[in-house]
């Protein structure tokens, strides 16, 4: 039971971290709860966003497609790359609007642009679909760690309330504190144990620390496994590469609210230029799932490879160690989502809808965390819909809807709500479509098609409709707001003359 006890103490570490994060912090408004103040350092948002994009994901998900599939697991190399340059460019605009004008969340800043709270509430309720389809993904790995570690003892269903019930403590009480300060945590645990697995298990395998012996081995006696579509057959090209597109093409809202709780410009700009050095995390994952093809070849859940091979063949603590740090990894990247989408229902949805006053809406954020987790992410987790990878790429799909919206907000003044509102409505009415009803046609993952829906409306449409005001326009392109409105400006005020 060495490695369950030692999972179990990982929890009650994140319960204090959690807990002590907002610990003389006023948690009963938006600004603190929400985004911590905007008050977290370079090194902090470093770890937040790494350890919050590096999930469950890492420990079962990447090592099962590189088990299963080989070389197409390396989509994820090219997404977090472009991650990384979207954070570098966007964050510090994204900050700079928040404190401006005091947004935070992603639809605020759409409502914002487009002087639309329907477009504002269309934009959190699409990209919350995968928001919380990454939150079950967390989940369901949280759960089945805590089942393997406990040798059967604690059912799935069970695991997934005890983990969804040690993040609620420290999120209601502390929020974006918490996340970052247990994330920080989880950040560094993950980074030292993948590493150590990886190499434990390589050397065991190989009797080297090179993980080149992996590779040639793999390339003697399976080489299917180093080529497109990859071993099963299963995944063609065009699914691979607009899996690729469509998670380049996705601006999270979680990843908003935490570029708006940074201190300042340069803390996000510095964490972005580091994320990459973080990501070093999945590679020695990644040859586990490679040396799994050869030490469980009848392995039934692929996902399950890394924990099995740990289970099996490694020293009680390390095990012990990796479990933690699988279930790190998952609770590190569950927390923001439920966060997000609990903050943004209801700034952004809620609020707008019963015109509540933002001390009630302070209120009703915090315990908004409880009903999502009970009767959405709890049930869906315990079903265990699709393996952990599936899910992640079919949220994807329903995020990217609003990467139209973030262009009009930071790059085509002409952009209407109008334009906006249908663009994204018939973008994710195909999007549904195509992943549930006729799977991804021709190859092309759902959300592009939904995609190629949604820009030629958004820019017709737009084209055909009134702009937004002056003032809206002279907030977010101020030098290109001539563009839009031909009108004298007054030199001293930069106000138009006349209306």
């Amino acid at each position: 039971m060495i490695p369950f006890l030692i999972t179990i103490a990982y929890m009650v570490v994140a319960i204090y971290l959690g807990l002590i994060a907002g610990k003389g912090k006023k948690m009963d408004t938006v600004e603190e709860w929400g985004v911590a103040g905007r008050s977290m350092s370079g090194i902090v948002m470093y770890l937040l966003i790494g350890s919050a994009g590096i999930s469950a994901y890492t420990f079962m998900g990447a090592p099962g497609w590189a088990y299963s599939k080989g070389v197409p697991v390396l989509y994820v190399v090219v997404y977090l790359t472009y991650m990384a340059i979207m954070a570098w460019y966007l964050g510090p605009r994204v900050w700079e609007l928040g404190r401006k004008f005091g947004h935070v969340t992603q639809a605020a800043a759409v409502s914002h642009r487009y002087e639309s709270k329907a477009l504002g509430g269309l934009t959190a309720l699409v990209t919350s679909i995968g928001i919380l389809a990454f939150a079950v993904l967390q989940t369901t790995g949280a759960a089945y760690i805590l089942h393997v570690m406990s040798k059967g003892v604690i059912p799935v269903w069970v695991g997934v309330f005890i983990s969804l019930g040690v993040i609620s403590i420290y999120l209601y009480r502390s929020g974006l504190r918490a996340i970052g300060l247990t994330n920080a945590f989880q950040g560094a645990l993950m980074l030292v144990v993948a590493w150590f697995v990886g190499l434990w298990i390589t050397k065991q395998y190989t009797g080297t620390f090179r993980f080149t012996e992996v590779f040639e081995k793999v390339r003697a006696e399976a080489p299917e496994f180093l080529t497109l579509p990859g071993a099963l057959n299963d995944m063609g090209f065009m699914f691979w590469t607009t899996s690729i597109l469509i998670s380049m093409f996705s601006i999270w809202q979680t990843h908003w609210i935490q570029w708006m709780g940074a201190r300042s410009q340069k803390a996000v700009r510095n964490a972005a230029m580091m994320l990459p050095t973080y990501y070093v995390v999945i590679l020695p994952m990644l040859v586990v799932g490679f040396i799994g093809i050869f030490v469980l070849p009848d392995l039934q859940r692929a996902d399950t490879v890394a924990i099995q091979m740990a289970m099996d063949y490694m020293p009680v603590i390390v095990a012990g160690l990796l479990g933690a740090g699988t279930l790190a990894a998952a609770m590190s990247s569950s927390e923001p989502c439920i966060h997000g989408v609990a903050l943004s229902y209801s700034k952004d949805i809620i609020q707008p809808a019963f015109k509540l006053s933002d001390e009630k809406v302070a209120k009703l954020t915090r315990k908004l965390i409880f009903p999502i987790m009970l009767f959405i992410i709890a049930p869906i987790s315990i079903m265990e819909p699709a393996s952990l990878v599936y899910i992640l790429l079919i949220g994807y799909g329903f995020i990217g809807q609003s990467f139209p919206v973030i262009v009009g907000m930071f790059f085509w003044p002409r952009a209407t709500k109008h334009g906006a509102f249908w663009g994204l409505l018939v973008g994710f009415i195909v999007t549904i479509i195509f992943s549930v009803w006729i799977p991804h046609p021709l190859g092309v993952h759902a959300g592009i098609w939904g995609l190629m829906a949604n820009f030629p409306i958004f820019i017709i449409v737009s084209l055909l409709t009134k702009p937004a005001s002056y003032d809206s326009i002279q907030n977010f392109f101020p030098d290109m707001v001539d563009e839009v409105y031909d009108v004298p400006v007054d030199s001293n005020t930069g106000r138009p003359i006349s209306n």
